[in-house]
């Protein structure tokens, strides 16, 4: 165990020296629910809007998704583990440059990479099919909000693995569901 948090603690201090200028006004958004909400609301949207009531059974499993990842990372493993934040760690403070305020809580695992990890898969396993293209901007995406999480300084790398795996299970099980109970995703349906 000492070595995973060796490997940790020395991956979060070459991210805080790596720092930038412009990576300090910028990345910080790719956390901000400002910035990823309308992303979101957009997609439920679309979904029902153009698929009617499948559309609004994938946009129910989609809400299912973050609600679960977020209420098991946040409320069940979080207060179970109790690993303080590595901004809260006095071996590291000599690096966290507080881009954001270290806030409060346990680190592990990330409920940012829980939740945007299981929207993600949904968006994936229930509509990437047939693009490669819906793979890649989904994975970027999340690993994106996941890499901000540590260039602020609020999270481990391994946080960030285990909520992106947490996430991912949670995303599979339900897309499943879905999928079984709603067959694959149809065309959209044309409007007369």
């Amino acid at each position: 165990m000492d070595f995973l948090q060796h490997i940790d603690q020395r991956i979060y201090t070459i991210v805080q020296r790596w720092g930038s200028d412009w990576g300090d006004i910028l990345i910080p958004l790719l956390r901000n629910p400002y910035f990823w909400a309308p992303v979101y609301l957009y997609i439920l949207v679309w979904m029902w809007t153009r698929h009617k009531h499948q559309g609004l059974w994938w946009c129910a499993f989609f809400f299912l998704c973050f609600v679960l990842s977020d209420f098991i990372s946040a409320s069940m493993i979080k207060p179970f583990v109790m690993r303080p934040r590595p901004c809260r760690n006095p071996e590291l403070l000599a690096v966290y440059r507080g881009i954001i305020p270290c806030g409060g809580g346990y680190s592990f695992p990330s409920s940012h990479a829980a939740n945007h990890f299981s929207l993600a898969v949904f968006i994936i396993l229930t509509l990437g099919k047939k693009s490669g293209l819906i793979w890649v901007i989904c994975l970027a995406w999340a690993g994106a909000v996941c890499f901000a999480q540590l260039y602020v300084g609020v999270h481990y790398l391994s946080d960030l693995l285990a909520g992106a795996i947490l996430g991912s299970v949670i995303a599979w099980i339900l897309s499943g569901v879905y999928v079984q109970r709603f067959g694959p995703f149809s065309s959209p349906q044309k409007q007369t």
